[in-house]
């Protein structure tokens, strides 16, 4: 998909431009009422070009299709947009060059709510030093280039690969940003 949000050529991130064997761009339409923002490429994302895509996109996709939703009806992206080193997570410094290519996105796109996927992209919308298993579930508003969005904060699916105890957290979020979305109707 080549669009108005999508990054074709980044140097802003020196480590980033080291790891990374490309820049991985959001996929889905433009006019997607719920936008999901995971953290940043891994291996398979980075391979392939698309977000989860790995084993946390099966996780995904099967939550997903228990609400009848499939990945050709919302958006999803990344908070950095290239594969950070040996997997590590983003540094703030990234997070920061990368935050107005993601603010570009939410504004074109304009949907009814954003769902983050995991600790990192939580932080970084909400800008805010927050345990996502605090604020799981949560719908805070919040400003996208001129944009109000609503925005629920959710578990990474990995993270119920890892520890099955967050699948009832991971699942809640899903449904919640479904629901406030109206997809499922």
């Amino acid at each position: 998909m080549d669009d108005e949000t999508c990054v074709h050529d980044c140097e802003k991130c020196p480590k980033l431009v080291e790891s990374r064997s490309q820049i991985v761009n959001g996929v889905g339409p433009l006019d997607a009422d719920l936008v999901l923002i995971g953290e940043a490429p891994g291996e398979n994302e980075d391979k392939n070009g698309e977000p989860f895509v790995g084993r946390s996109g099966t996780v995904l996709d099967e939550e997903l299709e228990k609400y009848g939703v499939s990945r050709d009806e919302i958006r999803i992206t990344n908070t950095v947009r290239c594969r950070p080193p040996d997997n590590r997570d983003p540094h703030k410094s990234e997070i920061k060059n990368c935050n107005e290519y993601l603010v570009n996105e939410i504004k074109t796109i304009d949907p009814e709510v954003v769902l983050t996927l995991g600790r990192v992209p939580t932080q970084a919308v909400l800008d805010d030093d927050v345990s996502v298993t605090n604020v799981a579930g949560s719908v805070q508003k919040r400003l996208f280039g001129g944009v109000y969005v609503d925005v629920v904060a959710g578990m990474h699916p990995a993270a119920t690969l890892y520890d099955p105890s967050y699948k009832e957290l991971f699942e809640e979020s899903i449904e919640k940003a479904i629901e406030e979305s109206g997809i499922d109707e």
